[in-house]
């Protein structure tokens, strides 16, 4: 194996952020491209890589990303969300596809979709153009197309896991009937990295797939049986549309429907590989390649032994917000909201910093948990990410991190915690925890901060005053209180 540089996008997204570890482990160099840097600088391979900060639809920083590259991972996409997003991401490959030839690069490989004959989802359809520009370009690609990942914390998998687990009986959409190759994500990482030695003649697709073909049914029954679960009684249905599909699963799952939609449609024809010419370059494994009864194995022992070290919410959901805090309260010429409270504790610095560290998830708010479940359900009905999203780490936090309906947009170990949300508001919001020492005691300092869009976004700011003392203003007692108890 030849060392190759690398330059992986889409570094902050599930697959990216696992391929980049394995690709350190094979003697390569890696840059990761980002449109916010920061977003890498809590990972635990952002040591030993460099970042180069350029958005794909960005000619001239894209250039700059790619000069004195020989190895091109692309891993973005718009997921199916948000208007215009086939454009976007049509335009992103033809920048990336152009600055790689003008920078010498010497391999693209792009991480695609198995998309069948006939009629294709948005989501597909923009996949297999993604990777026809690839292919189409100067240099030689290599376009994996992939049916169902299976491992801990993709989508895929957490919606196969809690449609089985919450739903011992189930109605379910037409497309449980579906034949499907489920590939474990072992597998996918050892194929992207095998890419990096293909020969320079070979510019193509591979079809991509474990072992077995199931059908969606066969998934449920089958991952209940390795998860020790009872046996499931499923009824399939014909009258459940995608889109109600997709408001089924995100009701049930931690899967907001922006991004259970694209999956739904993708599984209503039949995926499954039609050649395994990519072992004649990546050979199977002495074992064979994994099969989907041991790749849930390998998933669910992650999650039991909190170990996920990448999942589906590490890249923001389509259409968040992407905006840093805004310093000044006339930013944009609008105004700031701000609710900030403040609690003298006598627990030490380091005991605060451990509950405010684990907000959110198992460990909940710390104020009305019926309040904000109820919150959670209505953003789900809205089509936002609700409370089941949970967190990576029940114990710690990197920025970028999914907290229930919040993401970690900064964090400064043992002093402050900036949360941005993700729910479905008329404006952005902030939520900052942290500790100050002062005059030899323990001070809680919390601010949610609120910028209104428009209108409606101040009339939901004074419509949802009156709860503030109710929410947030039990928090911070809440929360010290708990840190004496540490």
């Amino acid at each position: 194996m030849n060392a190759q540089h690398c330059l992986v996008m889409g570094a902050s997204g599930y697959i990216g952020g696992r391929l980049v570890p394995e690709l350190l482990s094979a003697g390569h160099r890696v840059r990761c491209m980002a449109r916010h840097p920061g977003n890498l600088r809590d990972q635990p391979w952002a040591a030993d890589v460099t970042v180069a900060e350029a958005d794909a639809l960005a000619a001239g920083p894209t250039r700059r990303a790619l000069e004195g590259i020989d190895v091109v991972y692309y891993l973005v996409h718009g997921m199916g969300g948000g208007a215009g997003f086939e454009d976007r991401d049509r335009r992103a490959a033809t920048t990336v596809a152009g600055a790689a030839g003008e920078c010498g690069v010497s391999r693209i490989v792009y991480l695609g979709a198995l998309a069948p004959d006939g009629e294709l989802s948005a989501h597909l359809r923009s996949r297999a153009e993604v990777a026809d520009i690839l292919l189409g370009c100067d240099v030689p690609a290599a376009v994996l197309r992939a049916a169902v990942i299976i491992g801990s914390g993709s989508a895929s998998f957490e919606m196969l896991r809690y449609l089985t687990e919450r739903l011992p009986v189930m109605v379910t959409p037409h497309w449980v009937r579906t034949r499907i190759q489920p590939i474990a994500i072992r597998d996918v990482l050892r194929y992207l990295v095998g890419c990096a030695d293909l020969p320079g003649a070979v510019s193509r697709a591979f079809d991509i797939g474990g072992p077995d073909v199931l059908t969606y049914i066969d998934m449920m029954r089958r991952y209940a049986t390795v998860a020790g679960l009872p046996g499931r009684v499923i009824l399939p249905v014909p009258v459940l549309t995608p889109r109600l599909s997709s408001l089924w699963v995100g009701l049930v799952t931690p899967v907001p429907g922006t991004i259970a939609r694209p999956l739904v449609e993708s599984l209503r024809n039949e995926v499954v590989c039609r050649e395994h010419d990519i072992a004649a370059y990546v050979p199977d494994p002495p074992g064979g390649l994994i099969g989907f009864d041991r790749a849930v194995e390998l998933a669910l022992s992650q999650v039991r032994e909190v170990n996920v070290i990448t999942r589906w919410s590490s890249a923001a959901p389509p259409g968040a917000p992407s905006n840093p805090l805004p310093t000044d309260p006339n930013w944009a010429g609008g105004s700031l909201y701000v609710d900030e409270r403040t609690q003298m504790t006598d627990a030490a610095p380091e005991a605060l910093w451990q509950v405010i560290e684990g907000v959110g998830g198992e460990n909940g708010w710390y104020s009305l948990p019926l309040a904000w479940h109820l919150r959670g359900f209505i953003d789900r009905l809205t089509g936002g990410a609700g409370l089941r999203r949970g967190r990576r780490d029940p114990r710690h936090l990197r920025i970028g991190d999914a907290v229930d309906f919040w993401r970690v947009e900064e964090i400064e170990a043992g002093r402050l915690l900036r949360l941005r949300a993700e729910m479905r508001l008329p404006g952005l919001a902030w939520l900052e925890l942290a500790v100050r020492t002062e005059t030899g005691r323990t001070t809680y300092r919390q601010r949610a901060i609120f910028h209104p869009r428009g209108l409606l976004g101040h009339l939901y700011w004074w419509s949802i005053s009156p709860f503030h003392s109710l929410i947030f203003g039990r928090m911070p007692r809440n929360i010290t209180r708990a840190a004496e108890l540490v």
